[in-house]
């Protein structure tokens, strides 16, 4: 399995988890996270192979329409890199200003 891909389907599983069924949850979790096989899928939950690929695949369609819509990884990207940027502008020309400091420190733990 592709790393890029497993970690894009994990982030997208983060942020629009709730808006799925919880087989959908629970296959995706299973598969994602924690590295199960399709067949160990399957036996866990006494169903096909086939059909917890077929699972699997239609929910990683819906994660992406998710995405695509809502853009609320985008987004999460983007607004981590503009806030690297600021940081560093700040630090380099506000050095000594420690509450922009304790302001930015503030803003990146909201989304970790």
């Amino acid at each position: 399995m592709e790393l890029e891909k497993t970690n894009r389907m994990n982030a997208l599983f983060e942020f629009y988890s709730t808006l799925l069924t919880e087989k959908q949850m629970n296959y995706m979790e299973l598969y994602y996270a924690d590295d199960f096989s399709l067949g160990e899928i399957a036996e866990e939950y006494q169903v096909s192979r086939q059909a917890v690929y077929d699972n699997i695949k239609r929910t990683e369609k819906i994660l992406e329409d998710y995405e695509r819509k809502l853009s609320m990884f985008s987004d999460y990207i983007v607004r981590g890199e503009l806030l690297d940027t600021l940081s560093d502008y700040i630090s380099e020309t506000y050095p000594k200003d420690q509450k922009i400091q304790e302001i930015i420190e503030a803003i990146q733990e909201i989304d970790e």
